[in-house]
């Protein structure tokens, strides 16, 4: 046997992993993830470093190739960890060692730390005015002037000294030799979120959060390790629950990780997170800095962090003794890794458990399928919270048909029914939120006369139109002023189809011009305080109005908001997508469930061209077991995800020719498969999107009851096309995608 062997996992070497050969006496306890030791280099030299894949042979030259000593001694349990969790990846999703190892490391190159300098007197004042004075004497002046500032104060900022009173570095260190002061240093960590010393609101656990905190914690207690999913409406308390679970874990000595899909959301849990344990609580996220992120993970291995509060990237904290993940909204897309290799947090969070003994807790209003129909096959333990703790029932709905609004004349953005409790609502001086699915003024723009939509020349997707004049592309970044005269027709009837958050922004100060309002969109939160910004404005009462897209309806929890606005709820039922009836479901619940979280009670109104659809009705009702009956029917009828299992292939390309080929070369590798009578296939095919950023798609589907057919397929084409020594085409796998290809 020979293992594959990383020797240093804290700087960018990942792409060099060493072969020795395994010996006889080692080869029942080492396996992926080892810490073993090795001789390295000429000199043998003997060094620590992590088994990443052990096989049964290798092309090196076997009369070269060295054994391993041993099992290291010391512990590195974390990264030990986080290697077989790669190991995990690399084998369940499609991907290269190195892709899966990149994933899991958090901080992938040292950055320089950040150090704060304190000059500190040494001697009494008398004897600090005696230097002074001859240091005036002999014409010191900067000298003399320190000396006199350090009399008035013994401890003084370096870099004040440095800057303000234009004191050189080697006047000090002259000071330092004598003996009359000296330097300390002191390592200051980047904080990544400015903490605004919020006060924890202890509350009393209702009698249905308790149950659920006794029986996690009668399980532990018992040896039982479970997934837990918690199925609460919005505003039951999901989040109390769990940060009495995680103080339980912490009063045990063990660490806890919570991941949340969005980083909007990350703010406002960190705060309640911090009033409740103070600065052993920590966040990291991809908007944050390179030295930002490195002082996180370094707080984590200086044991000076227990909670660690993100996205998906969160679930990678190498903590020694985790005890708890808890995924909040684990229902979110976001949760899906969009690149390679393509995992879900929640199966590799399962992984995680399983392998540090820890529990997993999974919450949301409008849980998954996957994960609800785990539950009711009894892999999950399922509990309810079916109250709000403000004791309101949840928001009336009203469901607005667009049709019958057209028919009667009203062309506005807004059913008359919703312009009227807007404006009930900022008489009364009560928020309200308007949630509408895209971003931008207009999501296409096409001739009216011939009815040509203007694409991105890189992209096969529609350009979309901003308040600046220009169309842009959201895929590529291409864009291009906007011009009326039709580049097919040559006429000047070239519109917008109005449905954006910027539009929508727009209308309500031309119809509400009193109200204050704030846009929340990928376009108006660039930056990272963006987000803290409009959601500190809009929870301080600072504004009536929050237009946005699915970011402010996740999770958020605003006591003056008693009306929300879902407009164009068709754009997610229109989806092409076998979720989008789950989506659309999920989305309006959520964004509904935002309103009458305070005292008083809520009202939400939809608006939609397909009142009758059934997500629709079933949202409106707030009935999420007759939406699941309905959808895993349709789902068991078709094969797909939970009750079957979905495999993407993605074939892409800079050449289409080629790019088609390849794709039908996958397709008959399939089809010669032993076990093809157990699978379906479906393409090959163009992509939903079919170009990006001139790149060609191709996609492969691959249906089977069993996950395990899947894999072997992934892997004989992984096999296989090596073979073929692509350099100008790509093959990617996705297992069942949340979003296509």
């Amino acid at each position: 046997m020979y293992a594959e062997v990383i020797v240093d996992i804290s700087h960018e070497k990942l792409d060099r992993p060493f072969t020795y050969r395994i010996p006889e006496s080692l080869a029942s306890v080492i396996e992926e993830g080892s810490f073993v030791d090795i001789p390295f280099g000429a000199g043998n030299k003997v060094i620590g470093g992590y088994v990443i894949r052990i096989k049964d042979d290798t092309d090196y030259d076997k009369g070269k190739i060295k054994d391993i000593i041993g099992i290291a001694k010391g512990s590195v349990k974390a990264d030990s960890i986080l290697i077989k969790l790669a190991s995990f990846i690399r084998k369940t999703y499609g991907s290269t060692q190195i892709n899966a190892l990149k994933t899991v490391m958090p901080v992938k190159k040292t950055v320089k730390r950040e150090v704060r300098k304190r000059v500190i007197a040494l001697m009494d004042k008398d004897r600090l005015e005696f230097l002074a004075n001859e240091a005036g004497k002999k014409h010191r002046n900067a000298q003399e002037r320190l000396l006199r500032e350090l009399i008035k104060y013994p401890d003084m900022s370096y870099s004040f000294i440095t800057g303000k009173m234009n004191v050189s570095a080697q006047t000090i260190n002259a000071l330092v030799k004598t003996g009359s002061i000296k330097i300390e240093e002191e390592t200051v960590y980047r904080n990544p979120v400015k903490i605004d010393n919020p006060k924890d609101i202890s509350v009393s656990l209702s009698d249905e959060q308790q149950i659920i905190v006794d029986d996690v914690n009668k399980d532990l207690e018992n040896g039982e390790r479970n997934t837990y999913l918690i199925h609460g409406i919005t505003g039951s308390g999901k989040t109390e629950v769990y940060m009495r679970l995680i103080e339980d874990r912490i009063n045990e000595g063990k660490q806890a990780i919570l991941l949340i899909p969005e980083i909007a959301l990350t703010y406002q849990n960190l705060m309640r997170f911090y009033a409740r344990f103070g600065d052993r609580v920590s966040v990291i996220h991809s908007k944050m800095t390179a030295g930002e992120r490195y002082d996180q993970y370094l707080k984590v291995k200086e044991g000076k962090v227990d909670i660690m509060i993100g996205p998906r990237s969160a679930l990678f904290t190498p903590f020694e003794n985790l005890g708890i993940v808890v995924i909040d909204e684990e229902h979110e897309s976001s949760y899906k890794a969009d690149n390679m290799p393509k995992y879900h947090a929640r199966e590799v969070a399962a992984k995680l458990c399983e392998l540090t003994n820890s529990v997993l807790v999974l919450g949301s209003a409008t849980p998954s399928l996957e994960s609800y129909y785990k539950a009711k096959n009894g892999e999950y333990k399922l509990y309810r919270l079916n109250n709000r703790l403000t004791g309101n029932t949840l928001p009336n709905v009203y469901v607005e048909d667009m049709r019958a609004e057209l028919k009667d004349g009203n062309k506005s953005v807004f059913s008359r029914r919703l312009k009227k409790l807007i404006e009930e609502r900022l008489n009364k001086h009560e928020q309200i939120m308007l949630f509408l699915n895209r971003r931008g003024i207009s999501g296409f723009v096409s001739c009216r006369e011939c009815g040509e939509v203007v694409k991105c020349p890189h992209c096969d997707v529609s350009l979309s139109y901003h308040r600046d004049g220009t169309l842009k592309c959201h895929y590529c970044g291409y864009e291009t002023p906007f011009s009326n005269i039709c580049s097919k027709c040559g006429s000047d009837k070239v519109r917008g189809f109005k449905a954006g958050t910027q539009m929508i922004e727009d209308f309500v100060r031309k119809e509400f011009p009193h109200a204050l309002t704030l846009r929340m969109d990928a376009d108006s939160t660039k930056k990272e305080e963006d987000y803290e910004s409009i959601l500190s404005r809009f929870s301080n009462r600072e504004a009536d109005i929050l237009i946005g897209t699915q970011m402010i309806v996740k999770g958020h929890d605003f006591k003056g908001v008693t009306l929300v606005g879902i407009l164009a709820a068709d754009m997610a039922l229109n989806a092409e997508d076998y979720r989008a009836g789950e989506r659309a479901f999920q989305q309006l619940v959520q964004a509904g469930g935002r309103a009458g979280r305070g005292e008083n009670a809520g009202e939400v109104v939809i608006q939609t061209y397909q009142p009758d659809h059934y997500a629709v009705i079933h949202a409106k009702n707030q009935d999420y077991d007759a939406f699941y009956e309905e959808e895993i029917s349709y789902r068991r009828e078709l094969m797909y995800p939970p009750v079957g299992n979905l495999l993407g292939i993605q074939i892409t390309g800079d050449e289409e020719k080629r790019v088609v080929k390849l794709s039908k070369v996958i397709a008959d590798m399939i089809d010669k498969l032993p076990f093809r009578e157990d699978i379906g296939k479906i393409g090959p095919a163009n992509a939903t999107l079919s170009k990006k950023c001139d790149i060609y798609r191709r996609v492969i589907y691959i249906k089977s009851l069993s996950y395990e057919n899947l894999i072997s397929v992934k892997d004989y084409i992984e096999t296989e096309t090596e073979k073929f020594n692509l350099t100008r085409e790509s093959v990617m796998f996705d297992f069942n995608p949340m979003n296509g290809f």
